[in-house]
């Protein structure tokens, strides 16, 4: 696969539930060491295009592809078995549970005797707090109830990154977030791309985060892609015409001046 290809590729997505068309024709890709940005207003289709590819809902039309093949994803193990992780809003962590607890829920290391093998859980949980350079924690033994809302989301991404993730979608990933919280959350999502070389999706309705760490953006608009924005090359107001309007639109000047204007 070429240095700019797409890791993730998606073409032609199409899904509805019943009548309801909640996505048509939908283009989507991100590449490795990416971070893109998909936002829209509520309804748009962004957390059904996710879900399709997470192996949540299966898609109607259209062709996923990852790392150049074509992808078969019937559910979420297909989707991790590829190295596709998603990090929800509820983030899934348990409360009653330490750190560690939680990085391995559901994927325990166990030996022969199906004893648990603590030492080699918190080496790798530490080993991985580090290399993203999570150092807020006091503890990896402490009870996940006791985090504040930017620790937990950092413990939730590491859990993602942890299982040899090749493409992480985080999902509203600064929601209720203190400014603090909010910019060591995005510090973290720069350094997946930046020093992990992962490709990563962050769906979020705050643009001042989106600016912050995306390269490119895409816009869904009842279920259409209206458009894919490079972040040095665009402005959050003309995002905010994409989100609310749909692409801007090129007609003849009036009085046959041969300028174009912008509707």
């Amino acid at each position: 696969m070429g240095k700019d290809a797409p890791l993730l590729d998606l073409r032609d997505i199409t899904k509805a539930f019943g009548s309801v068309q909640a996505l048509t024709d939908v283009d989507f890709e991100v590449r490795s060491g990416e971070v893109m940005a998909l936002v829209g207003d509520n309804g748009a289709g962004k957390s059904t295009l996710i879900k399709c590819v997470a192996g949540i809902h299966p898609h109607d039309k259209g062709e996923i592809y990852f790392d150049g093949k074509l992808a078969n994803i019937h559910g979420p193990k297909d989707a991790a078995r590829l190295g596709i992780e998603v990090v929800y809003q509820d983030l899934a962590l348990c409360d009653n549970l330490d750190v560690v607890q939680n990085m391995y829920l559901g994927r325990e290391a166990h030996d022969w005797f199906q004893r648990l093998k603590e030492p080699i859980m918190e080496q790798r949980t530490s080993e991985t707090m580090s290399s993203l350079a999570v150092t807020s924690l006091n503890s990896i033994r402490q009870k996940v109830a006791s985090l504040s809302g930017g620790q937990r989301q950092s413990v939730a991404v590491a859990r993602a990154v942890m299982w040899n993730s090749r493409l992480v979608i985080l999902d509203e990933p600064t929601a209720a977030l203190g400014v603090a919280q909010t910019a060591q959350v995005l510090g973290l999502v720069k350094r997946l791309a930046a020093e992990h070389n992962l490709a990563v999706v962050i769906i979020s309705h705050n643009l001042h985060d989106v600016f912050e760490v995306a390269h490119r953006i895409t816009v869904l608009r009842l279920g259409l892609n209206v458009g894919v924005y490079e972040r040095e090359k665009t402005t959050p107001e003309e995002v905010v015409y994409a989100i609310t309007a749909g692409k801007p639109v090129k007609v003849s000047g009036i009085a046959g001046t041969g300028e174009e204007e912008t509707i």
